[in-house]
């Protein structure tokens, strides 16, 4: 790897850490008990939309109502997004002249910008207006995320709180998060992209002729404001179909930076709050230390494979190594602006987020390469995860991680004091083999059925490959696609879109049923047989359960698709 890929790397780990230590309190003190940061620029504006809405800021909801309050909202959302897709044609904003989006693409699209997926079986200049893109997609990138966010607000304070009823109030989680963080947080990225260059205007298509005499259409719009919340949400969804490869979404080597950073910022951050909100921050950095260790591992697994590229080119004395007029390594389907190195560091930062971002083709990638961002979907997403749904993630195998040291030393296990006993592992159980379930299920039954099959662009190991990325990707909310798969069919909008709501719902669901479940517990005080989760040994043994579990509920899927096709390269 050259110079510059290596101090991208290390910059971008130094604002990680950076930024952990600043956001981290921030979002802390957001949802914490007491007054916080902004109180008083913020609290008119909340107040004003809990008047409007009837919301009684004060009263705090059960775990049951919680979730039926969240799935009420998700619900609403849903419809709302797919009227507009569907009436685009006639609404104003619409320069291209777009028509309505076809019913299967519509319910796909609206489920996927919902679920914090962003998984998108459509070009985004060919077929959605600008009034989509404001009004619909861009504030699906707003609040979808903050949903994530409340989801693992429920359940830090079902672990800090003791013998209480309630774990909050859903409506003012979601006020608090869209106002306070996500807001801010994306002006402020929009104003820097601004300066970069990055387009934000509301054209159609500019016709223009190149200094050969060619034609070309060049597509505007509202980029820059989508692009900064499309990462710092980990979203995904490009108004582009080139997404974050695109110069005008990605103007240079300090937007690519950028970019990672803000998909890395919020799931690192939280881990620090959530040190803080239960009052022990070794518990935090614990959390973290397991995250980093996934992500720097992808990083290297994608990266590596990318910057050493195809034995077999060099066999025929094609040189992949870096010269003046190349990036070197596998530079198939690679901007090259960004270069494999730059490609394996996106790569595996987007899917180890729920982010569908991409700055290069997946598909392209080699066997090996293409087989960590698969890797780190497979994982739950927790490799730092989504906003808020990476730290309920990883906080769900925590509690699977101290049930199994509890078996070791023969005790009740227990995590912060609260003991964790057979409903709570019920519930993580199911969490853990909803998404396995649907993935796996859709998948074989795409390799069968005969029009699914028709999709499949490349047959053998990658074409087993692709269609596992999809519905791993659908699953795990992230959004991104290996692109030889033809996902724009009755079958595959149909059933990607299930998976987004097993991959949501069935995760977010026992997480707020455990956080009611603990909330109602009286805290334990520590003894002599208590195994202490605030160390580098739990830490070692978090990361070895998330490995283990995934290792052992994916491998035949890996062995026949991308380890096959390594060995038969």
């Amino acid at each position: 790897m050259t110079a510059a890929g290596w101090a991208q790397l290390a910059v971008v780990i130094v604002l990680v850490g950076l930024g952990t230590r600043v956001v981290g309190p921030y979002l802390a003190g957001v949802y914490g008990e007491g007054r916080a940061w902004g109180d008083r620029a913020f609290s008119p504006v909340e107040r004003a939309i809990y008047r409007l809405c009837g919301v009684d800021e004060e009263r705090e909801q059960r775990w049951n109502i919680y979730a039926l309050s969240l799935l009420a909202f998700s619900l609403f959302s849903v419809l709302v997004l797919f009227l507009i897709e569907r009436g685009q044609g006639s609404l104003p904003l619409n320069p291209t002249h777009v028509g309505a989006v076809p019913v299967p693409l519509a319910w796909n699209t609206a489920v996927s910008f919902v679920t914090n997926t962003n998984w998108q079986n459509y070009g985004g200049e060919s077929t959605m207006s600008h009034l989509t893109q404001m009004a619909g997609l861009t504030v699906q990138n707003f609040v979808s995320p903050v949903v994530g966010l409340c989801v693992v607000v429920a359940l830090i304070r079902g672990l800090a709180r003791r013998r209480a009823g309630t774990v909050g109030n859903f409506w003012v989680d979601l006020v608090r998060g869209t106002v306070r963080v996500m807001l801010p947080l994306a002006v402020i990225a929009t104003v820097v992209m601004l300066s970069q260059g990055v387009i934000q205007n509301l054209h159609g298509f500019t016709h223009a002729t190149t200094v050969e005499g060619a034609h070309q259409v060049i597509p505007g719009g509202p980029f820059a404001s989508q692009e900064a919340i499309k990462e710092l949400g980990t979203n995904g969804g490009g108004q582009l179909n080139a997404n974050s490869a695109h110069p005008l979404l990605n103007v240079n080597g300090f937007t690519n930076l950028l970019q990672i950073f803000l998909i890395l910022l919020i799931p690192f951050a939280l881990t620090y709050a959530f040190g803080r909100m239960v009052k022990d921050q070794k518990q935090g950095w614990v959390v973290f230390a397991a995250m980093f260790a996934l992500w720097i591992g992808s990083v290297a697994l994608a990266t590596g494979m990318e910057v050493h590229g195809s034995d077999k080119l060099n066999q025929v004395g094609t040189t992949q190594a870096v010269t003046a007029d190349q990036g070197g390594g596998n530079m198939e389907g690679k901007e090259v602006r960004f270069g494999s190195a730059g490609c394996g560091l996106f790569a595996a930062s987007t899917t180890g987020t729920s982010t569908g971002a991409v700055n290069c083709a997946h598909d392209s990638m080699t066997p090996l390469g293409g087989m960590a961002p698969l890797i780190n979907m497979m994982l739950g997403e927790v490799s730092p995860g989504g906003v808020g749904a990476g730290l309920y993630g990883m906080l769900i195998f925590a509690l699977l991680a101290v049930f199994i040291a509890g078996l070791m030393v023969g005790r009740t296990p227990e995590y912060l004091g609260k003991k964790i006993q057979a409903a709570e592992m019920k519930l993580v159980v199911l969490s853990i083999l909803a998404v396995p379930v649907a993935v796996l299920g859709f998948t074989a039954a795409s390799v069968l059925l005969r029009t699914a099959k028709a999709s499949i662009l490349n047959p053998g190991s990658h074409g087993l490959s692709e269609v596992a990325y999809a519905f791993t990707s659908s699953a795990n909310n992230n959004g991104s696609a290996f692109g030889g798969l033809t996902g724009a069919t009755n079958w595959y909008n149909t059933t990607l879109g299930l998976s987004m709501l097993v991959g949501r719902f069935l995760l977010i669901i026992p997480a707020l049923a455990i956080a009611g479940s603990l909330v109602r517990k009286q805290k334990v005080p520590a003894s002599s047989g208590t195994f202490p989760t605030g160390t580098p040994l739990f830490g070692g043994l978090l990361f070895g359960v998330v490995i283990i579990v995934v290792g052992l509920t994916y491998f035949p899927v890996l062995a026949l698709g991308p380890v096959l096709e390594h060995l038969g390269a």
